[in-house]
């Protein structure tokens, strides 16, 4: 509102020294029109100025005031010359340096940077120690962690686009999101903290670039340093764009424990896994173990043994079999199994043995003299025909 007001008191202010010092004699009302334009001018131009970042200003005036030191010393130099057209001269001078100064001065807003002009007095490597913070890494929280044991060195860039992306999911209508947004924003305000620490918010954007990664690149290009993220995507795009990375989940699996077949260790199973039969844990610092035939012992802590280990980027996992757990169920079928010998073609070489004595357990049909016929065909003149012997 404030604001409001002050463009309005601007307004009435020229137009009113447009009206009384008017530079057309005898038409004050075109004075007027001529200060309210120059106002409105004003205001455009400060409305314009509003989203240029805040050293690219700086280092325009700073160019713009050098511009025209500039063209006062060279036109202290020709004075004493008899130049014709001697005022154009003097104009084009002064309009030629002040507009290099300030398009120079502009385009390299950087150089004015508080954190760069600091570093060039302490130490002119720390300008090459830039680190361009992804919204992951800020979200993933180790990164503050990893700045209080005083392991990163150098200025922690954090852009503005990354701030925005941060208040978008802390703004989430979901409640995971907002709560990862919110454990973002407090953990920069963590690092801020930190004594030895030096956050950097940079309001350098690329409007031409949609995606935020490709945004980072760019930035971590322009500044000369280097981006640190866990995101496995945007490390392999900036490797291929010559753009330095520090993962984070490099760095994690590194420091992991080296662990080698044969091993034992006690793990507490959380849940099944994808084969039938297996069981899945977790070690103390987030690595999965793969348990063979650990499916019973859900909820239990159980004595394992490695039998191979998987390392990716992506993390590590660990094969394991239970100690005291059952044996295979491909063992228990293959024992099923050891009784039930047959010949290639499926075969049985035992089975006319076991159908002579399926025969000799058999009863022994009756004699034939001994058969009774139905009732029906007891009085009938038909007979059983006798099987001659």
């Amino acid at each position: 509102m404030w604001l409001i007001l002050f463009r309005v008191f601007i307004v009435a202010l020229l137009a009113h020294a447009g009206y009384v010092y008017s530079p057309f004699p005898g038409q004050p009302w075109l004075g007027v029109a001529l200060g309210v334009v120059a106002a409105l001018a004003v205001i455009a131009l400060e409305m314009k100025l509003r989203a240029v970042p805040g050293h690219h200003m700086i280092g325009a005036l700073v160019g713009g005031v050098v511009g025209l030191f500039g063209a006062r010393l060279v036109w202290g130099a020709l004075a004493g010359l008899d130049i014709v057209g001697a005022h154009f001269v003097h104009a084009l001078l002064v309009v030629f340096l002040g507009y290099m100064g300030i398009a120079i001065g502009g385009s390299k807003g950087e150089w004015f940077e508080p954190a760069r002009i600091i570093a060039a007095f302490r130490d002119s490597a720390r300008l090459h120690q830039y680190k361009v913070l992804d919204t992951s890494v800020i979200i993933d929280g180790r990164i503050a962690d990893i700045c209080e044991t005083g392991f990163l060195e150098g200025t922690l860039v954090v852009p503005q686009f990354v701030l925005r992306e941060l208040q978008q999911v802390a703004d989430s209508s979901d409640s995971l999101k907002r709560n990862r947004g919110r454990r973002g924003l407090d953990i920069l305000q963590k690092m801020q903290k930190i004594a030895h620490v030096t956050v950097q918010i940079v309001e350098t954007d690329f409007p031409e670039v949609r995606e935020v990664d490709l945004k980072l690149i760019e930035l971590a290009r322009r500044m000369s340093g280097k981006i640190v993220t866990n995101d496995f995507n945007l490390n392999k795009v900036a490797q291929l764009r010559g753009v330095p990375v520090l993962n984070i989940n490099e760095l994690a699996n590194s420091l992991k424990p080296v662990v080698l077949p044969g091993e034992v260790m006690r793990v507490f199973v959380i849940k099944e896994g994808k084969e039938a039969g297996q069981g899945v844990g977790y070690l103390d610092d987030g690595t999965m173990v793969v348990v063979d035939q650990a499916r019973k012992a859900l909820g239990r802590t159980i004595e394992v043994s490695v039998t191979s280990v998987l390392q990716t980027t992506a993390g590590k996992m660990i094969f394991c079999r239970w100690l005291d757990g059952p044996p295979p169920e491909e063992l228990v079928r293959r024992d099923q199994r050891v009784g039930d010998r047959r010949e290639p073609h499926g075969r049985d070489p035992r089975a006319p043995e076991r159908r002579e004595a399926d025969r000799r357990d058999e009863p022994s049909p009756a004699p034939r003299s001994e058969l009774s016929l139905p009732a029906e065909v007891e009085g009938s003149p038909i007979r059983p025909i006798a099987k001659p012997d």
